[in-house]
């Protein structure tokens, strides 16, 4: 059954990729085929046993490590439902970063389902509706479909600061939940089960807390996690961010991307009065910025290829000298199951933030995990939790497959390539999305979080190679254009497949195969018999 799916879908993509053929040369029949609590919170008094500083926040649930995006929101959420959190964050004043600034329409919803709507207001939040797209001097508008919701229901960008402070300041207001400055620098294990912490306080004290569950969210930059997951970390490219001041884009509340060469630089506004400017450049080495090599980068490679309306103020923003960098890193999500522990964020599962998706992919696998804790009062069999809680890697798939699929392949897809095929298939790309209706909607809706569905992402994809090869073979076939468009449907498949793997065929398209997908919640009574070692 599973095979006559696929293989409709395959039949469905190419049916679509020829409609899309059709349209376009109905449309124009002379187109050419080249053509992302505020400082100090409670401080911790501590107490001394057998010579170890233990913290006075021993009689808790749940320890989170880091209070990013992940970390607050989920410490907001677990103690709202009464769990006793205790987290401990590095450093507590407001981060500056230059991504994690971009929160998708399908991030809002887990934001409101989660209660924490009212964490992108009073931070001068823009509401965003949608995506234009730029190649070549020409340019079309992407919309989210957000006809179906409540008038609020858009993406937001922002500081991201600005944004973790309030999460933090809203979890803080909880009593059960404390917030503590500190440097975790080790998990605490027994016999194979995670016990809890090791941590160095804001004075430098050496201190230990304990907990039945303890969650990592430290970051991209993660020192705890390769004793819970396999990282494969890649970094494709770097991003070198901007702020332009007072300009207006071309297409308001719309984040742009720019198909530049070599790679796409972005724009969105953070604020009332900024853009946030973010240029993609291959590979892991960046111009030197205190030598002057990236401003004449930006000024020579980059200042060209962006719309004329922001080009005075990018050149600005260049000559200001705020120039940042950060590598872009992707890491599928590969853990090892470890009663006691759990990864969360971005020190779990990390993806290119073309699309930004990160936040997205955060707040719903914090919706999920919400769900699975609900039905126990306690987690102190750390075993039978680690057994039921390998379900949570199955069930947050359709949407995290999903937004990280797309962010690989639309990197490399919108990735200039001195390649004929893949210049075939970035064309392709940007003709197929500029046709409207169904053919934009239906990747807008998966970039969006909107629509998490893995078929419809791999559909859409090989449409958009059925359609190029279309471009190539009409009016008429030639033998060069035969050859280019078989290569062309190999370099999709190389782009797509891999990404594919990597996140796993199995627990992306047929989860309901896996047997962690119905694993039941054990009664809280029994857990707490096993816990005390009375079964």
């Amino acid at each position: 059954m599973a095979v006559v799916q696929y293989l409709l879908a395959w039949i469905f993509a190419s049916v679509l990729g020829l409609i899309a053929v059709v349209k376009r040369r109905s449309n124009n029949p002379q187109a050419s085929p080249e053509e992302r609590s505020s400082g100090e919170c409670l401080k911790s008094s501590v107490t001394v046993s057998n010579a170890e500083c233990r913290s006075a926040h021993d009689d808790v649930d749940v320890i989170i490590v880091g209070a990013g995006v992940a970390g607050s929101a989920l410490a907001h959420t677990l103690g709202k439902d009464g769990r006793r959190v205790h987290v401990i964050e590095r450093d507590l004043t407001e981060p500056d970063r230059i991504v994690g600034e971009l929160l998708q329409p399908g991030g809002y919803l887990k934001l409101i389902e989660l209660g924490l709507e009212d964490c992108v207001e009073k931070i001068d939040a823009q509401r965003v509706f949608g995506y234009a797209l730029f190649k070549d001097g020409k340019n079309t508008r992407l919309s989210y479909p957000l006809e179906k919701f409540h008038s609020d229901v858009s993406g937001r960008s922002f500081h991201n600061g600005r944004f973790i402070q309030r999460m933090r300041e809203k979890a803080a207001t909880l009593p059960n939940v404390q917030l503590e400055q500190g440097t975790v620098t080790s998990l605490l294990e027994e016999k194979g089960t995670i016990k809890g912490v090791q941590y160095k306080t804001k004075t430098g004290q050496e201190m230990t807390a304990y907990a039945p569950l303890t969650i990592v969210c430290d970051g991209c930059f993660s020192n705890l996690r390769r004793s819970l997951c396999d990282p494969k970390v890649d970094v494709p490219s770097c991003f070198v961010g901007l702020v332009l001041e007072n300009c207006d884009l071309p297409h308001a509340n719309h984040g742009h991307v720019i198909l530049a060469d070599p790679s796409p630089i972005l724009f969105y506004q953070i604020s009332s009065t900024e853009v946030r400017c973010l240029v993609d450049v291959p590979g892991q080495k960046v111009p030197s910025i205190s030598n002057g090599e990236m401003a004449k980068y930006l000024k020579t490679v980059v200042a060209s290829q962006i719309p004329p309306q922001i080009y005075d103020a990018f050149i600005a923003a260049v000559d200001k000298g705020n120039i940042r960098t950060m590598p872009n890193r992707s890491m599928p999500a590969a853990p090892y199951p470890t009663p006691g522990a759990l990864l969360m964020g971005d020190a779990f599962n990390m993806r290119h933030p073309l699309t930004g998706g990160g936040m997205t992919v955060a707040l719903s696998d914090i919706v999920v995990l919400r769900d699975l804790l609900r039905p126990l009062r306690t987690l102190n069999d750390a075993p039978t939790l680690s057994k039921y809680l390998e379900s949570f890697y199955t069930l947050r798939k359709p949407v995290a497959s999903t937004i990280n699929t797309l962010a690989g392949a639309l990197y490399k897809v919108f990735s200039s390539s001195p390649d004929q095929a893949r210049k075939e298939m970035r064309q392709a790309c940007f003709d197929y999305l500029s046709l409207g209706g169904v053919f934009s909607m239906g990747p807008i809706s998966l970039l969006s979080g909107l629509n998490p569905r893995p078929l419809s992402l791999v559909t859409h994809f090989f449409a958009v190679a059925v359609f190029g090869v279309g471009r190539l073979l009409l009016p008429f076939p030639s033998p060069k254009r035969v050859w280019i468009g078989a290569r062309l449907i190999s370099s999709a498949s190389g782009i797509i497949y891999p990404i594919i793997k990597a996140e796993g065929v199995r627990q992306m398209f047929f989860p309901a195969t896996v047997p962690a997908y119905y694993r039941t919640p054990v009664s809280s009574e029994k857990m707490t018999k096993k816990a005390d070692g009375r079964i």
